[in-house]
């Protein structure tokens, strides 16, 4: 009974636990709403088990003959089973009972959604029912109709065990006899279970909507609605029939009638569900199946498109110059002035050694890409949160320190997205301890973030010492830091002994208890991830796996974009929602994700930084999944109208689903059935060219302001590529660009593909890095770079279609080999048409392309010595022949000089990179870059 009363105690403590979280949270609602659904279910679900099985052994056991005469064998079987058969009468349908109600219980959203859907207004091509049947009915029909169905197993199990055991019935060598109750209990039992069967029969024509039996298209394809539909239905015709001659058998106890019944039954379901429908495809579909089909791939490609939000994309033809001219890029000036030369995934490393300030502060793997307003204008934005890192204390890494001390990270780090210092390294717009920038006045303390520790316990009473570091000293010969105390309402309160102790067994921590630390007036903050928040009070959602922070309303929040999603859209194609989303930046999830052929972003979520405050908005409101949710979880969710015009001006269109999109548009931009059926204009995304070839996955999208062509003005932007897909090898030809419209408005969500001539060789992000590697004066430079106590990294490499073609742009950093070394930003590559720049600048860059008048003002600042938006010396060498007018002897001479000049800019170069003075550092960059030209005159 200890044992017992301890594990209840443990599971009422974890129950309360989360009821407490829910509570402070507001969304109470959500958990009391999923308790009862299970506790009904699983009610439901014992009962409609159990009391079948009780009442069928039960009327074996009422209705056995009483005088039957036994063999030996089962008279000893009824001796050893007799003392037992009241626990087993009883026993056997409550354990039966006890699973069935487990499998019930986990079926709650099924049931719930069927209680409570919401009709779409759009209907299937096939048998014009809404689609809501297929989201919300035809799974709880077949849900039921399975379960129903093993009820019926079961019970006949336990009822021909019961008269077999108590002679009911008999073998006797070839002969068979069964008295009269069990010949009714067993026919009418199995009169139940074939009527099941047909009304399974009869489901399953509609669940071929959402299937792929041909292998083309998912739906019914020719074969499937000339031959497999109406197959099923006379099937389930058939199994009606054996139902009721199973019936009149359970009357006239003559089994022939059924018998041969349900010989015609397997023959019927062999011939018209197997035979007849290969006899079709082989010999009738096969011959003509691009006629035959098409109307069915028509039916696939239209659903596939309005399934996953595709519908309106329209394919532009866009003829890409490939010769640069002078001022070509003045119509696109906005654009290249707004390119992003900070690497996200890059200059990590370069935020956390600039501004991580502390060892136990940190900031996140990949950064973010946002905009804000500077000086009036919108500006890409990098930005991150430093978050604390409580295991990184050094010698103080106890667990007093990671759970009353270092609770919270501080601050936002911003920088912008277009430009660096002189000496290569993030122009930041927002950074420090305490923050200052463009920014304002904000909340900087971070609570709640990805990287936040397990638990913390915050808060103590007015007046009591503040334990929580808050940030450290300015001061170099201060040790005094700043303190603070917890004063918002992010956790459940420590107020009473009962808490804290069932915390404790929570977090297996008896500090929860015993430390003095702990007070009335004590929070515990814990599930502080943004996503995982946000997965707990709208359970019903699939999340964008990256959740970014903006500054809003004078706070920092998180903001998580959730999906709804189904796998039974009829016609629509299924993908894999987990292995579309892979890429450079994001790995395949732990818990795979649904196969879907439905998908909407219907819900933005925010999180507080500083609270925990959970907001849901309703982004989709005509999503019928996210209406039917609101029915089951009312008042949880906020119309989008409600969300603060700051808060919209941070709202982005989520990369995940951009990326399914994507992966759907290679195949579905094809609108014309005989060209889909030929595939021979299917695209594929390529892989990232700057990742290693072993290890190398789909090239991510990317964020980016700029003025697509039709575009009146620049947008904030998510794009990608397209080159041709192939079995084997692909070749990395430009096919198509994708954007999508970032900016929430009339045009938000707003798709542009452009489609590339398919009689011109446009060179793919692929083919691009191969020329910059193979270029000689790139590769010369690269070298160089590359040597000593220095590696060269290539950020991600853009695409922009400006200038009538398209723009490749990637920048170069170098980082030093020591253990504090960090990237900075040293050099451009531009790629237009088939010209290449390797320069200090963009606007270099682009000059040497474009012959010195690009026409447009790229932004980024140049090394020192370098004016913006000047070009610096061509790196090519002088090829005329004559050295620019120097003799031989003289040439000999400028080669020796420029030969030991370079040899000592080397060597200065690997002294300050050692160093990590980086000032010197780009210094001797620069006399080694003149000398290299020096020596490359000279040696022509």
């Amino acid at each position: 009974m200890i044992a017992v009363a301890v594990v209840l105690f443990f599971l009422f403590s974890g129950l309360y636990t989360d009821w407490l979280w829910y509570e402070q949270l507001g969304f109470e609602s959500v958990l009391t709403t999923q308790w009862l659904a299970r506790s009904v279910m699983f009610a439901i679900g014992f009962v409609a088990m159990a009391v079948p099985v009780w009442a069928s052994i039960e009327i074996a056991f009422r209705k056995r003959p009483v005088y039957a005469k036994l063999n030996a064998q089962l008279d000893r079987y009824q001796q050893v089973v007799e003392p037992l058969r009241r626990l087993a009468t009883f026993g056997i349908p409550i354990a039966f009972g006890f699973f069935a109600g487990i499998a019930s219980a986990s079926r709650w959203e099924v049931a719930l959604m069927w209680l409570n859907r919401t009709p779409s207004g759009e209907v299937d091509p096939q048998f014009g029912l809404d689609i809501s049947f297929y989201l919300f009915e035809l799974p709880f029909y077949q849900g039921v109709v399975t379960f129903a169905s093993a009820v019926v197993i079961i019970s006949a199990l336990a009822a021909l065990a019961t008269s077999y055991l108590y002679g009911a019935i008999r073998v006797s060598g070839r002969e068979v006899r069964i008295s009269k109750t069990a010949r009714i209990q067993l026919a009418v039992m199995a009169a139940i279970y074939l009527l099941l069967q047909a009304v399974a029969f009869w489901l399953d024509q509609y669940a071929t909507l959402s299937e792929s039996s041909s292998g083309l298209i998912t739906g019914a394809s020719y074969t499937d609605v000339n031959a497999v539909i109406p197959g099923k239905a006379i099937i389930a015709g058939v199994a009606a029939f054996v139902a009721v001659l199973f019936l009149i058998t359970a009357f006239i106890g003559r089994w022939r009638l059924p018998i041969v019944g349900t010989a015609l039954l397997i023959v019927s379901a062999i011939l018209i569900g197997s035979v007849y429908p290969w006899i079709i495809q082989r010999f009738q579909v096969e011959p003509s199946a691009r006629s035959l089909e098409s109307t069915y791939i028509e039916r696939n490609i239209e659903a596939t498109r309005t399934a996953y939000g595709v519908e309106d994309v329209v394919e532009t033809p866009y003829s890409a110059t490939s010769t640069a001219e002078p001022g070509q890029l003045r119509d696109d000036a906005q654009t290249t002035a707004s390119i992003r030369i900070l690497d996200p995934a890059l200059v990590s490393d370069s935020f956390r050694q600039l501004e991580q300030i502390k060892q136990y502060y940190s900031f996140a793997e990949h950064l973010d890409v946002d905009r804000y307003v500077v000086d009036g204008e919108t500006q890409d934005t990098v930005i991150a949160v430093r978050e604390v890192n409580a295991a990184n204390t050094g010698g103080t890494n106890s667990k007093y320190n990671q759970t009353f001390v270092y609770t919270h990270g501080y601050g936002v780090v911003a920088a912008a997205g277009n430009q660096r210092t002189a000496d290569g390294m993030p122009e930041f717009t927002e950074s420090g301890i305490p923050s200052t920038g463009i920014l304002g006045e904000y909340e900087p303390r971070i609570y709640f973030g990805e990287s936040s520790p397990e638990y913390s316990i915050v808060g103590a009473p007015e007046g009591a010492p503040k334990i929580e570091l808050d940030y450290p000293s300015g001061g170099e010969e201060s040790n005094q830091n700043a303190t603070t105390t917890y004063q918002g309402d992010g956790g459940p309160k420590l107020d009473n002994f009962f808490k804290q102790l069932i915390f404790a067994i929570k977090f297996q921590s008896e500090q929860i208890v015993l430390s003095d630390a702990v007070n009335s007036d004590s929070q515990i903050l814990y599930d502080r991830d943004p996503r995982q928040r946000v997965q707990k009070v709208a359970p019903y959602l699939t999340l964008d796996s990256d959740a970014y922070p903006a500054v809003v309303d004078e706070k920092v929040v998180w903001v998580v974009d959730g999906y709804t999603t189904s796998a039974q859209y009829p016609y629509s194609h299924v993908e894999a929602l987990s292995t579309s989303i892979v890429d450079t930046y994001t790995d395949e999830p732990l818990v795979p994700l649904d196969q879907i052929n439905y998908i909407r972003n219907s819900v933005k979520a925010t999180v507080d930084a500083y609270s925990g405050e959970v907001t849901l908005y309703a982004w989709d409101d005509e999503d019928p999944i996210l209406e039917t949710w609101q029915k089951i979880y009312p008042s949880t969710i906020k119309p989008a109208s409600e969300m603060s015009e700051q808060l919209l001006d941070h709202v982005r269109y989520p990369a995940d689903l951009f990326k399914v999109q994507r992966a759907i548009l290679g195949t579905y931009h094809v609108t014309d059935s005989n060209s889909f059926y030929s595939g021979d204009d299917a695209w594929a995304t390529p892989v990232d060219p700057t990742a290693p070839a072993a290890t190398a996955k789909a090239q991510p999208p990317y964020y980016l302001s700029m003025q697509l062509p039709g575009m009146e003005a620049p947008a904030f932007s998510l794009y990608s590529t397209y080159i041709p897909k192939s079995a084997g090898e692909s070749r990395n030809v430009l096919t198509g660009y994708l954007a999508v419209n970032s900016d929430p408005g009339e045009d938000y969500g707003k798709f542009t593909l452009l489609t590339l001539p398919k009689q011109d060789t446009v060179p793919g992000p692929g083919q691009v890095q191969n020329n910059f590697n193979a270029d000689p004066t790139v590769s010369r430079e690269l070298n160089i770079l590359n040597q000593g106590a220095t590696t060269v990294k290539k950020g991600n490499l853009l695409t922009l279609p400006v200038g009538g073609g398209l723009l490749y742009v990637q920048p170069v950093y170098v980082q030093s080999t020591g253990e504090t070394s960090y990237p900075v930003l040293q050099k451009v590559l531009v790629n237009f048409g088939d010209k290449i720049a390797f320069e200090d600048s963009l606007d270099a860059a682009l000059d040497a392309i474009f012959g010195g008048d690009s026409g447009a003002a790229a932004g980024d600042q140049g090394v020192p010595g370098a004016t913006p938006g000047t070009p610096t010396t061509p790196t090519t060498p002088d090829t005329d022949g004559d050295a620019d007018g120097a003799t031989g002897g003289d040439a000999g001479t400028e080669f020796e000089q420029a030969l030991a000049d370079a040899q000592s800019a080397l060597k200065e170069r690997e002294a300050a990179y050692a160093a990590n003075d980086l000032v010197a550092a780009a210094q001797a960059d620069q006399k080694l870059q003149d000398a290299l030209e020096r020596l490359f005159t000279a040696s022509n």
